[in-house]
This record gives C-alpha cells, structure tokens and sequence, in this order.
C-alpha cells in the first residue's frame, strides 16, 4: 500500500457550513455582546470559544480535551474559527459561574444549594429568539428534573442513593429554554414554586408566554399549583396517590371502559378542592380553587390491593384546570410528555451532561447551559439542514448527522485574494 500525505486537509469538512449557518443567523455576535466583555489582549473571544468547544461535539467529541487531540489538527488552517487550548477555554467557562444560592425551607434544618445563572439564561433566550418563531406566541412548556450522577467535590447524595445533582429543566418542544442546577440532596418537588416563578419570569420578560403547562408529580403541591395556574393558561400535573387521593377516585361516579374490556382499563373524572389542610397551613384559604381530576385505573394481574382503596388497580389521577377538553384527550396530551426523558437521554449522551467537567455545582451550571444552548442550536441545524441535504432526516441524533454530514474530507484554498472551500466528496443538497 502507498500512502501520499496531502497537507491541510479536514476531516470533518461538513462543519465549516454549520459554523457559517451560525454566523448568518448572528449567533457569534449574540456571544460577543451578551457575555461579559473579555480584555482587549484577549487573543481569543466568545465566538471563538464557544464555537470552538461546541464543534468538538459537532464532530464526535465528549471533552474539551478532544480540542487539542482531535479537533484542532483538523481545523488549524481555517480561516473561519481561532481554536484556543482545552485549558483557556475551561478557564473562560468557569469565570461565567455565579455564587451558589443556599435556600431554607419552613420545615427542616437543612439548606438546600441551587446554582442559578442569569447570565446564561439570557444568552440562551437571545440565541433561541435567533434561531426559533416560538417568541411572541403562546407556546407548550414542560418542566421536569433529572439526575446528572457524578462524586465530584460538593456532589450530595440524591434520592436514588448515588451522588448528582438534579437539574430542573424546561423544555418548548425540543428547545431548553430554562435550566436550573440543584445539589442531589435538594429533590424535584423542594422548593419548586421558586423555581417555577423564575423561570416564568424570564421567559415573561422575553416575550414567551405559557398556554398549556406539564409537569410530573413533583410538582403536585399546594404553592406550585397556584405559581404554574398564575402563569398559564392550561395546566396537566400528575397527582400523587395518597389518602386524599382515595377520596378523589371514591367521588368519581361513572367509570368508562377505555380500550378493549378485557385489558381491564377504566376512566373517570371528578371536580375536587384539593389541598385545604396546605392552603390552611400557610393561611391562604382564601386560594383554595376545584379543580378537574381525570383518573384511569388499570387492573393489577398480580391481584395486590392498593392501600388507599382497597381495589386490585393501578391509578394514574391528572390534575387539571382544562374545562373544556375531553378525558381521554387530556390523558394523550399528558402522556405525550415522556419524550422529555428522550431530550435527557440525548443532552446527556449527545451533549455531555452525563460527563460533568467542573468540580462545583456553580461551575457545572455553566456547562450544563452552555451544552443546552448548543443542544438547540443542533435542533436548528439538523431541521434547517434536512430541508437541504437529501439523507437527512430532522429526527436524527448527531451521531448519525456527522457520518451523514460533517465527515467529508475538505481544505480551504486561497486563491484570487479569497478563501474557497474544496470539497473532497459530494454533498447531495436538494435542487
């Protein structure tokens, strides 16, 4: 075998047209102006950062390292992007973290730690006005937690008895539009009615306005029912079974077979003023508010008896302020929801929430936003791109987009006092 050595040649040629789509829509300059301005003996600025540490995931990387391995062997002849150290750019996130926040509950002893950026929330909204129509429109928001484990320095143990943190994230289709970073200690449903009133804050203030809400049983709690109802126009929560629970399903009058008879499924609703002894508690009995329960039940083939009715099913009870919607439409609509664990499978697999680089829960805030910022900017891309590129789908995760697309062999050439780009290979656009 002979082997001819040809200098200057990148191996992921693809991305120099995400880098360009990047600066059309003024996305560079977005985090120039909107994050904190860098010295003037700054060799490398925002745009050259960010775009640097992005394309590492772009082309198949996990790890900043990858810039100096991987990455910049391929790209130091471009004229379109200044690739910086692993070390610089590291350095440059950090310096983005604020101070963790330390919360008290009424009840308990402990302080809860949540690490809250507003810098980034905002640069994320500005990106996403660039990039999406959902602004000035009346969107679907969904809002949950997951669990980033790691042992890193500060990292406490979460309710699923291993070390993390547990980000709660809310998501407009397949967009994160809020991210707010919480120790492991600090479960989903603590503290949510402030979490909630932020980020609705934020959105409100750039012009994003809640019509249908979801959310899953953490947020069943007298304060944050009142926060999510103040901010939208429809919400779908899922209640958590309990004694008042049983009292719910016991007022529900008419059951209706759902399905085949045989599977054994049955819905049924019922309007019921939940939360009496909270709203008691915290002396805002004046709040109190009926509201619509839809509950399926399911027979147990095991037999087991639920202990608060006494019946062998499984209950599945949404609450909601939807009037006019019918049952077995509000039960589709919810359940539509689980694709939120498939956006955490792909930030956290695709985009590196699942490898944490920092060791500070205020430092891995920084980069779990930034990876969401890039995260919609791929969802951009792949959708834009699809329109063009005959072989992509807007469905497709990034593995597939960079063997579809970036991984074409490709040079830049100087020649009449201009930069062209060779393409070693052909890229079936539409025509």
């Amino acid at each position: 075998m002979k082997i001819l050595n040809s200098n200057g040649i990148s191996a992921f040629g693809g991305l120099n047209f995400v880098i360009a789509e990047l600066d059309n829509k003024e996305i560079g300059k977005t985090l120039n102006e909107t994050l904190p301005k860098l010295g003037a003996q700054s060799k490398y600025n925002w745009r050259d950062l960010l775009y640097s540490y992005w394309s590492v995931f772009f082309c198949g990387g996990d790890c900043a390292e990858d810039l100096s391995s991987n990455f910049k062997p391929n790209f130091s002849q471009s004229p379109k992007l200044k690739i910086p150290s692993p070390d610089r750019v590291l350095n440059r996130l950090k310096e983005l973290a604020e101070p963790t926040t330390e919360f008290a509950t009424s009840r308990g002893e402990h302080l809860h730690q949540f690490a809250i950026n507003e810098k980034l929330t905002q640069l994320n909204l500005e990106i996403l006005k660039r990039i999406t129509k959902f602004t000035n429109t009346m969107v679907d928001l969904d809002y949950d937690n997951t669990v980033c484990y790691t042992e890193k320095e500060d990292a406490q143990i979460t309710y699923k008895k291993c070390y993390g943190y547990v980000p709660g994230v809310a998501l407009v289709g397949s967009n994160v539009v809020y991210v707010e970073n919480r120790n492991g200690r600090s479960n989903a449903g603590i503290l949510q009615s402030e979490t909630l009133e932020r980020m609705f804050t934020y959105l409100e203030n750039h012009n994003i306005k809640t019509d249908r809400f979801r959310a899953d049983s953490a947020s069943y709690e007298f304060r944050t029912i009142r926060t999510i109802e103040k901010h939208t126009n429809r919400f779908y929560v899922k209640a958590r079974m309990s004694s008042t629970m049983d009292t719910v399903i016991s007022a529900v009058k008419e059951w209706e077979v759902v399905g085949d008879k045989e599977d054994g499924i049955f819905r049924g609703e019922v309007y019921y003023t939940p939360f009496k002894r909270a709203a008691k508690d915290y002396k805002m009995q004046d709040d109190l508010h009926e509201y619509r329960f839809i509950v399926t039940k399911e027979k147990r083939k095991d037999g087991q008896i639920n202990t608060f009715t006494g019946e062998a099913c499984v209950y599945s009870i949404i609450i909601t302020n939807d009037q006019q919607s019918e049952p077995e439409d509000i039960v589709f609509y919810y359940n539509q929801r689980g694709t939120i664990e498939k956006e955490f499978d792909v930030l956290k697999n695709d985009f590196g929430w699942q490898k944490l680089p920092f060791s500070t829960l205020e430092q891995n805030q920084v980069y779990l936003q930034i990876m969401a910022i890039c995260r919609n900017i791929y969802h951009y891309i792949i959708n834009l791109f699809s329109k063009k590129v005959k072989g992509l789908q807007p469905n497709y995760r990034i593995k597939k987009f960079i063997f579809r697309f970036i991984a074409i062999p490709a040079k830049w050439v100087y020649r009449s006092r201009q930069w062209h780009l060779k393409i070693y290979g052909t890229i079936n656009w539409y025509t």
